[in-house]
């Protein structure tokens, strides 16, 4: 069986950015999925499923990123994650949808 695939494109809303608090609520719920996943910023590509490369980030308000996932589970990660740069981390009182772009295949 082929391994799944995806990515969605995600802008960083909370006024703070990818800080300690939102890296932590990020590697949690990735933890939960089988899924690889990782981030990709400016070219360069993050272990989704590590703290400390989230914090190597520096991800700032507006930043936009590539989150990508491969395995069983990787579109429901990726919904998922996505999800949470929507709710601006829940530090902002916002509910949308944050996958400006996705591709399954």
């Amino acid at each position: 069986m082929a391994e799944h695939r995806t990515f969605r494109v995600v802008t960083v809303r909370n006024p703070q950015g990818l800080h300690a608090r939102p890296a932590d609520m990020f590697v949690r719920l990735a933890l939960q999925f089988a899924a690889h996943i990782e981030i990709v910023k400016d070219g360069e590509q993050f272990d989704g499923k590590s703290i400390l490369s989230l914090m190597t980030l520096a991800a700032e308000q507006g930043t936009e990123l590539v989150l990508r996932a491969r395995g069983p589970d990787a579109v429901a990660a990726l919904d998922a994650l996505a999800e949470l740069f929507g709710r601006g981390f829940d530090e902002m009182g916002i509910i949308e949808p944050a996958n400006d772009q996705s591709s399954d295949g």
